[in-house]
């Protein structure tokens, strides 16, 4: 059964090992004022305890538990199934309205009581807005720097790998991956946001379907940001809202992860980008990734 009819917002949490940290999300979630929730928490084999902890304290929450770890995308689309977002033949009820909005949400965040209300406010007074996501900052006050991104088109992507993106941060050439040229606290439309907090409009994800779950961690967003954007949605950095992220919790504790990022890009860089490449350059990029990937690997055995 899915998410009731008219509700403001459906949340999918996917969890992996970072029980104490998805306990002071869920609270914070649950503390929310000013908007209708459907919670659904699915955790992707956590030996923690994480599963337990969401059944007995938190059974309004709808829990999927995995007896497998299926990666990121994959655990969010089971979370978007189950809240009505899904195709037809998922066998979840199209009868029943999702909710207005879609919030991927990661366990490591904590949200302030007022800010989901204040995103779906924003949300709503801009109908041509499918993606919004707030300002995340890290425990010590720095701003998450992912929190809104260019694609990572081939020249963006050298810029950041010869640490050009580093150096020159406030280049509007060179500082493009994460837009560090940008004043953090000023709103802007942007290629994508995080799927750290991704509010995604419900229209917008009837348009272009749900995440890609080719990828296993890393790059679904900027994937699913893309497709929006083709498909005539705008993404918004929102910065009036302020939302903690830990970051890196679950993937800290899973050695696959250092290389699914170098997988993920070569992944996004085919589907959107290979077509246009010229031979020689297309021969370089794919050299280059395989190469970051079989590096990844090999200091990831080496430190088992």
């Amino acid at each position: 059964m899915g998410a009731m009819d008219g509700t403001d917002v459906g949340i999918v949490i996917v969890s992996y090992n970072v029980r104490q940290l998805l306990q002071r999300c869920l609270e914070t979630v649950l503390a929310s004022e000013g908007v209708s929730l459907s919670v659904c928490v699915v955790d992707n084999d956590s030996k923690d305890g994480s599963a337990a902890l969401v059944a007995g304290a938190f059974p309004q929450v709808h829990l999927i538990a995995n007896a497998s770890n299926v990666g990121y995308p994959a655990a969010n689309n089971q979370g978007l199934v189950w809240l009505g977002y899904g195709p037809a033949e998922t066998g979840v009820s199209q009868e029943a309205t999702p909710p207005r909005y879609a919030l991927l949400l990661n366990a490591d965040t904590e949200l302030p009581p007022d800010a989901l209300a204040r995103v779906v406010a924003f949300a709503d007074a801009n109908r041509d807005i499918g993606v919004v996501g707030p300002k995340l900052v890290r425990p010590d006050g720095t701003l998450d720097l992912a929190c809104r991104r260019s694609f990572p088109t081939p020249m963006v992507s050298a810029y950041h790998m010869l640490g050009l993106a580093r150096l020159f941060p406030k280049s509007r050439i060179f500082g493009r991956y994460n837009l560090t040229y940008l004043d953090e606290n000023e709103g802007a439309e942007v290629d994508s946001v995080v799927g750290a907090f991704m509010l995604v409009r419900r229209e917008a994800i009837r348009d272009v379907g749900l995440l890609d779950d080719t990828f296993f961690m890393y790059g679904e967003d900027l994937d699913w940001a893309y497709r929006l954007k083709a498909a005539g949605w705008r993404v918004y950095y929102y910065p009036e809202v302020t939302v903690l992220h830990v970051k890196r919790a679950s993937s800290r504790q899973n050695p696959r992860s250092k290389v699914e990022f170098w997988r993920s890009m070569e992944i996004f860089y085919r589907k959107h980008y290979a077509c246009g490449t010229s031979r020689l350059l297309h021969c370089l990029i794919i050299s280059v990734l395989r190469f970051q990937t079989s590096v990844t690997k090999w200091r990831v055995n080496m430190q088992s």
